[in-house]
C-alpha cells in the first residue's frame, strides 16, 4: 500500500470558500519560473477570483484552484532527513471544498524515474528521493500514486495544453519539477527552528504556538493534521496565476482547520541522521579561510528572504540553480575584488555583472550567522526580478527593491 493509509486519506474538505470571496495573500507570490514553456501570462486573474468565466483553462487553473502542498512529519518509522519535513504531494481542491481525484486513468503513467531522467530532470529526481518517500519504502509507487490521483486533475497541465510534438509524460515532469521547486521554498523546519520550536520527547506544544511560529516566519497560517496528539502533516495554501508548469503560486491563510487539537500536540524527533543537501539555509559552513581571512577562491550562493538557498552565481554575475562559478577574491573583508572566468565584477547602474567590458568594483564581506556575505556599497541587500529556474538566469540587482530579495554567501572552494 503506498505510503500509510491514514497519510493518503486525509480529509481536504474546506469551510465557505465562496468564489466571490477573495483570498488575501499576505506574503510575496512565489513565482517558481519565468514563463519560458507554457505561454501563460501571470498577470491576470488568481484562481478562484475570477469574476467572470474563465475559457482558457491551460492559463487559468479550474476548477482545482485552491493548491495544498503537503508535507508529512514521519517518525514511526522515520522517513527522510531528520533536520527536514518530506513531501507529500500538491493537491488541487475545488474553491468551495469539493475536489476530484483520479482524473485519467489513461495518464496513469508508472516509472516517474524513467520519465524524469528521461526529460533531463535529474536533479529533481535525486532532491525526491531524499525528500519525496514513501514511509514503506515504495517511493516510486508513492510518486505514481501522486501523479495518477492528484496531478492528473490540474486543468493547466492537460496533454492539449502542451507544445504540438511533447513527448508522453511531459505534464508528469513538469509536475514533479514544480512540486519540488514549491516544497524548496517551504522550509518547515527551519522556520519552526528559527522560532524556538524543535522536535522533543520532553514537551507537548498548543496548536496556536506551532501556527504563530509559522505565520511568523511565512506571513500565513498553515494547517497541521495529527496522528492521535502527534503531528504527521502540515499543508500550505496557495492560489495560482498562470499555469502549474510555470505560474505564480500566491500564498495563502488556510481556509480550514486541521485535525490537531487545541493542546499537548507531540512534535518527537526522528530518527536518523540531517541532511546533507538540506533544502534550507545552513547555520553555519566553511565560509572562509581557516585563519578567517578572506578565501582566495569562492562560489557565491544566494539565500533568500525567507531563508532558503537558492542556486547562486554563474560566471557572468547572473543568478541561476545550475553549476556555480568559481569566483577569484583579491583583498581583505574590509576591500577586495571579485574576477571571475568571464573578467572583473562590478556593479554599474545598481546591476551586478562580471566580464572583459566590465568596470572592477570594490567590495567587502559581513559575517552574520556563521555566514559571510557580500557586500556592496556596506549593504548586503541583493535582489532579481524573478527567481530562476532550469537554464534561466537572473539580473542580480544591488538593494532591496526588486521581486525577491536574497543575500550573497561567499562559500571557501
Amino acid at each position: 500500500m503506498v505510503a500509510s493509509l491514514a497519510h493518503l486519506l486525509v480529509a481536504a474538505s474546506l469551510a465557505n470558500v465562496a468564489l466571490s470571496t477573495p483570498f488575501t495573500s499576505p506574503v510575496d507570490p512565489i513565482n517558481l519560473f519565468r514563463r519560458a514553456s507554457s505561454g501563460c501570462s501571470t498577470t491576470g486573474a488568481a484562481s478562484c477570483h475570477n469574476t467572470t468565466r474563465e475559457t482558457d483553462l491551460c492559463c487559468f487553473e479550474s476548477p482545482g484552484g485552491l493548491l495544498l502542498q503537503t508535507q508529512f512529519w514521519d517518525t514511526d518509522p522515520s522517513t527522510g532527513p531528520s533536520n527536514s519535513w518530506t513531501i507529500h504531494g500538491l493537491w488541487p481542491d475545488n474553491c468551495d471544498g469539493t475536489f476530484s481525484e483520479n482524473c485519467d486513468p489513461s495518464r496513469d503513467y508508472t516509472d516517474i524515474a524513467g520519465l524524469l531522467t528521461d526529460a533531463g530532470s535529474t536533479e529533481t529526481l535525486a532532491f525526491m528521493q531524499e525528500f519525496w518517500v514513501d514511509i514503506n519504502g515504495e517511493n516510486e509507487q508513492f510518486w505514481e500514486h501522486e501523479w495518477s490521483t492528484h496531478g492528473t486533475c490540474y486543468s493547466t497541465l492537460e496533454p492539449s495544453c502542451l507544445p504540438a510534438g511533447s513527448p508522453k509524460g511531459t505534464e508528469a515532469v513538469d509536475f514533479f519539477n514544480t512540486v519540488v521547486k514549491l516544497f524548496q521554498t517551504l522550509p518547515t523546519f527551519t522556520w519552526l527552528e528559527n522560532q524556538g520550536i524543535t522536535p522533543t520527547t520532553s514537551k507537548t506544544f498548543t496548536l496556536s504556538e506551532l501556527t504563530d511560529a509559522l505565520q511568523a516566519e511565512s506571513g500565513v497560517i498553515p494547517t497541521f493534521d495529527c496522528d492521535g496528539s502527534t503531528v504527521d502533516q502540515i499543508s500550505w495554501y496557495f492560489n495560482l496565476k498562470g499555469s502549474v508548469v510555470d505560474g505564480v503560486f500566491e500564498m495563502i491563510d488556510a481556509p480550514e482547520k486541521g485535525s490537531c487539537p487545541s493542546s499537548g500536540i507531540k512534535y518527537p524527533p526522528k530518527s536518523g541522521r540531517p541532511t546533507a543537501t538540506s533544502v534550507t539555509a545552513p547555520t553555519s559552513s566553511p565560509t572562509s579561510s581557516p585563519d578567517g581571512s578572506l578565501p582566495a577562491k569562492a562560489t557565491i550562493e544566494a539565500m533568500r528572504s525567507t531563508g532558503t538557498v537558492t542556486g547562486g552565481l554563474l560566471s557572468a554575475g547572473t543568478w541561476s540553480t545550475q553549476t556555480l562559478a568559481t569566483y577569484t577574491l583579491s583583498g581583505s573583508v574590509d576591500s577586495f575584488t571579485m574576477t571571475s572566468s568571464k573578467g572583473a565584477c562590478g556593479v554599474s547602474g545598481g546591476e551586478f555583472a562580471c566580464g572583459s567590458g566590465v568596470s572592477s568594483t570594490t567590495f567587502s564581506a559581513v559575517s552574520s550567522g556563521g555566514n559571510l556575505l557580500l557586500a556592496s556599497g556596506g549593504s548586503t541587500s541583493f535582489g532579481s526580478n524573478a527567481v530562476p529556474s532550469g537554464e534561466v538566469q537572473e539580473t542580480v540587482f544591488t538593494g532591496s527593491g526588486h521581486a525577491d530579495s536574497f543575500t550573497l554567501m561567499i562559500i571557501a572552494s
